[in-house]
């Protein structure tokens, strides 16, 4: 499904009138512009990259329709003459960037654009909300899916999340860090995610017999789960017992699901109720306000879950929701810039980073300038050239990717309460060129 297109105006103030400044006193020379972030956020020891395939798709197809310049044109600020030169302006430079569902940490470049300066400038705005975004719900979904050890975890997050975009976004970058569907159709339709829907208690309460509301849908939808907490959980259990003594071999329910009350106590007596009736296919699906957190105790506690079903607090990222990340200018023609701003430094030129590994485990990250060399994997690949994209494959490799790279990780790093932060060092070159900006700006 072909993604829709983004306006040229998802973007700040501030960058027109600066393209607008860059034109008119011709500076217009090569920039490299670098996204990355700051710090960790609470409780992470690790960020899985997410959404440089929406801003590959943006980069690409980057232009100002007409009723957009018509529209820039009653604002005042901007001459005819320099709305003509945006209607010309596309994506001509290149894109380095992380794959997605490689992990990152503090100062590491993610993605990377080098392109005359007018034109990585008015891309700013997209490409923040879309790193940022997706990285931080993928970082989300990946302690989730430590946290399930194995056991699934599908997405139910559409009605409380921020807006239709982030509902759909949070889906890509929940499957993309190891969850296995969705229950949102149109995620489900562009992603090619498997969909996944049980029943509503609002169905159960249509019904006068709780059972009458189990018999017909098990009969319309073979391999459906049963929702069966809307009076008695236990009761229910029993009710979809003798359902299946009823129905005889076409009972084909599949699981059924728990959805508020002591989710592990009652998961054990309805396991003990349906084995003890001969029906241990039948699995147990959990859900009901679930964070890794939740899940991890329910796990520990050896509750007899198949599967959880995670919303809220998996698409707005309850605790941490955002990243300090910044697409900041490093180099204009050739030469390394900086900002002094205290406590929030930014090392100039174009970088690489180095990753060190030791038997099949991430041992260390460098980062320097991009024409140093180092031990280890560089990590930024180039993913447009002269504004046309690269192969970088798609959705499902990321997938893989993330969890060979989280796999990688020590296991202090990739715990809920992280005990060490993963050594990341700046190379002698980068630390040279930043005392040398400093010593010449003081």
């Amino acid at each position: 499904m072909k993604p829709e297109r983004v306006s040229a105006l998802f973007t700040d103030l501030y960058e027109i009138t600066m393209a607008r400044a860059y034109l008119e006193e011709g500076r217009t020379g090569v920039a490299v512009f670098e996204t990355f972030f700051r710090k960790m956020p609470k409780n992470r020891g690790y960020v899985v990259a997410a959404g440089l395939e929406d801003v590959l798709d943006f980069i690409e197809g980057f232009r100002f329709e007409s009723d957009e310049l018509e529209w820039l044109a009653g604002q005042g600020a901007y001459p005819r003459e320099f709305l003509e030169r945006l209607r010309e302006v596309r994506f001509t430079g290149d894109v380095w960037a992380v794959p997605e569902g490689t992990v990152v940490f503090p100062y590491e470049p993610i993605v990377q654009i080098v392109a005359p300066i007018h034109e990585a400038q008015l891309l700013e705005t997209y490409v923040l909300n879309q790193i940022h975004f997706q990285s931080v719900i993928a970082s989300k979904a990946a302690r989730m899916v430590e946290a399930a050890r194995g056991r699934k975890l599908v997405e139910f997050g559409a009605r409380r999340a921020h807006g239709t975009d982030g509902a759909v976004k949070a889906v890509r970058a929940s499957y993309l860090a190891g969850f296995e569907g969705t229950s949102n159709l149109v995620a489900s339709r562009r992603y090619g995610i498997p969909p996944f829907g049980t029943m509503a208690h609002s169905y159960v309460q249509a019904h006068d017999e709780e059972v009458e509301a189990f018999e017909v849908y098990a009969r319309l939808f073979p391999g459906t789960t049963l929702l069966v907490d809307t009076y008695d959980t236990l009761r229910a259990v029993d009710d979809v017992v003798e359902l299946a003594k009823r129905m005889g071999e076409d009972f084909q329910v599949a699981s059924i699901r728990l959805d508020s009350g002591n989710l592990g106590q009652l998961a054990k007596e309805a396991r003990a109720k349906l084995d003890a009736a001969g029906l241990g296919r039948v699995r147990i699906f959990a859900s009901s306000s679930l964070d890794e957190w939740e899940i991890a105790k329910l796990v520990e506690s050896r509750a007899p879950i198949d599967a959880f079903g995670v919303g809220t607090r998996l698409v707005i990222a309850s605790d941490a929701p955002t990243l300090d990340i910044a697409y900041k200018l490093v180099e204009y023609e050739g030469v390394g810039r900086t900002k002094l701003s205290a406590g929030k430094p930014i090392y100039p030129g174009r970088k690489q980073v180095f990753r060190r590994v030791e038997n099949g485990g991430f041992v260390e990250d460098v980062i320097d300038r991009h024409d140093e060399a180092h031990p280890g994997e560089p990590l930024l690949v180039q993913v447009m050239a002269g504004g046309r994209r690269l192969p970088i494959g798609g959705l499902a490799e990321a997938r893989r990717r993330a969890r060979e790279q989280i796999s990688a990780l020590p296991a202090e790093i990739r715990a809920l309460d992280p005990k060490a932060d993963y050594p990341v060092r700046l190379g002698d070159r980068l630390s040279r060129d930043l005392e040398a900006l400093r010593r010449a700006r003081a």
